[in-house]
């Protein structure tokens, strides 16, 4: 069975947006290597549209000799979109249309990681729909105060679960968590069977 699983930088105030633009001061070679572990254990790269255009003007302008730029540019990506028509980014594909069926049978049919990195539209949604089986969340000693954040008020989410499965603190104050979605009760519900 496949797994689904998502990795964000958040700030202390929630903020997921425009990372590029604040992350940077905390980003060190224990960071690197959890950013290089992520894609090195996904076979398929999940992104919606507008994180998709950033990474499409970016990663393939950057050197194979890098080791991230390689992996990104050479793995297999799917893109969320009814907007886009001819990815130019090589091994990208786009879907419009029941993206639910097309993960699910994705995720029965392998044992592949399917990766999302940013593409807070397409988290959010992956979350209500219990799609998603892991979320790594970086998160930053900063208050932003500005910015799109990753859970707020009138989004529509549910009350979901997950189980902390690691918790990594960084030298710069960042604290890289693993949850993880349980998996449903096998155990038989109890029942009153007094008479």
């Amino acid at each position: 069975m496949g797994t689904i699983t998502a990795q964000l930088f958040i700030s202390l105030d929630g903020v997921v947006e425009a990372p590029e633009k604040w992350h940077f001061p905390f980003l060190n070679d224990e960071m690197m290597a959890a950013v290089s572990a992520f894609f090195t254990r996904a076979d398929t790269l999940l992104l919606g549209r507008a994180t998709y255009e950033t990474f499409a003007s970016s990663w393939p302008n950057r050197p194979d000799e890098e080791f991230l730029a390689q992996r990104i540019n050479s793995m297999p990506k799917l893109v969320a979109s009814s907007s886009i028509d001819a990815p130019a980014w090589r091994n990208t594909s786009v879907t419009d249309v029941d993206l639910r069926t097309q993960l699910t049978r994705l995720t029965a049919e392998t044992d592949a990681t399917i990766a999302v990195a940013g593409s807070i539209t397409l988290v959010r949604w992956l979350i209500q729909e219990q799609l998603l089986d892991e979320l790594e969340l970086m998160i930053h000693p900063i208050v932003l105060g500005h910015g799109e954040q990753l859970f707020t008020h009138g989004r529509g989410l549910e009350s979901i679960t997950f189980d902390l499965r690691r918790c990594t603190p960084f030298s710069t104050g960042v604290l890289d968590l693993i949850y993880q979605r349980p998996e449903p009760s096998t155990e038989p519900a109890n029942q009153d069977i007094r008479s």
